[in-house]
């Protein structure tokens, strides 16, 4: 895996390099403050978790280990589904060369519904920031396997400027204790692990303890059933980003009703 981000961060190099010079920063920082209102991405995970497990409903065509997960793929359809199933918030993967993502997608998908959205790439410059700002994007991610503390500072600084939320991505100890010196107060704790590609709840498990009372947890990844939820939630999860499982079912807003133990929303 981190050969595969090594590889990520090559060509991510260039592609913000390319943006660049294609649409100066200038032009995007104005686009940026014209942008639709934020949606409270932290707030919502908060809110949500109090009586009930907070979902982050994914939105993925492709990943470089499963192809494609799903070939009837629509974000308009699929947001509007997991609103339906009664998701909290969404995740949008807009990386082409590795998931086949693509901004459109998820200004398709916050479009068609009312949730916050979490733009889900690999973020590594400040104008990406911007960038996810102006197609409407309420929360960035930062994988701390991916940037230096310097590089995560920049980021964070740059997207509370423009009043997003920030999810910091730790896969183990040492990436948490930076991550905890960051200001945001969400942090994800991805349970796949990045050497050997193999998932495990027991990351989230053998994290949780060490994240202060006043943070909110989110476990990704292997998570499959209300049971699974369940179970991490007595480690301090209540917040919970899922997506290939519940991308693979045809019935995408029933999965979505089921996972939670809810029935489904009306009148959306």
């Amino acid at each position: 895996m981190a050969d595969i981000l090594e590889k990520i961060k090559t060509y991510k190099l260039e592609e913000v390099k390319n943006r660049k010079i294609d649409v100066p920063i200038s032009d995007l920082e104005l686009k940026a403050s014209n942008a639709d209102e934020i949606r409270g991405f932290h707030k919502s995970l908060k809110s949500a978790s109090l009586d009930s497990f907070a979902l982050i409903a994914e939105i993925k065509k492709a990943s470089p280990s499963r192809g494609i997960i799903r070939p009837n793929f629509n974000p308009s359809q699929l947001a509007i589904a997991y609103e339906t199933g009664g998701a909290t918030c969404l995740s949008v993967l807009t990386d082409q060369p590795s998931f086949l993502g693509h901004e459109h997608f998820l200004i398709s998908a916050r479009n068609s519904c009312s949730l916050p959205v979490l733009r889900k790439d690999f973020m590594l410059d400040p104008y990406q920031i911007i960038e996810s700002r102006s197609i409407n994007a309420d929360c960035i991610l930062i994988i701390m396997a991916f940037v230096s503390d310097q590089q995560a500072k920049e980021l964070e600084d740059t997207a509370i400027e423009y009043k997003m939320d920030v999810l910091i991505e730790v896969h183990d100890e040492l990436e948490l204790l930076r991550a905890l010196k960051l200001k945001s107060r969400l942090i994800g704790i991805n349970n796949r692990n990045l050497k050997t590609f193999e998932v495990s709840l027991a990351n989230t498990k053998n994290l949780a303890s060490q994240i202060p009372s006043e943070y909110t947890l989110v476990s990704e990844s292997g998570i499959f059933t209300n049971g699974d939820m369940k179970e991490l939630s007595s480690y301090g999860a209540r917040s919970f980003l899922i997506g290939e499982s519940l991308m693979k079912k045809e019935n995408v807003s029933k999965a979505t009703a089921h996972l939670l133990n809810q029935d489904l929303r009306k009148n959306i």
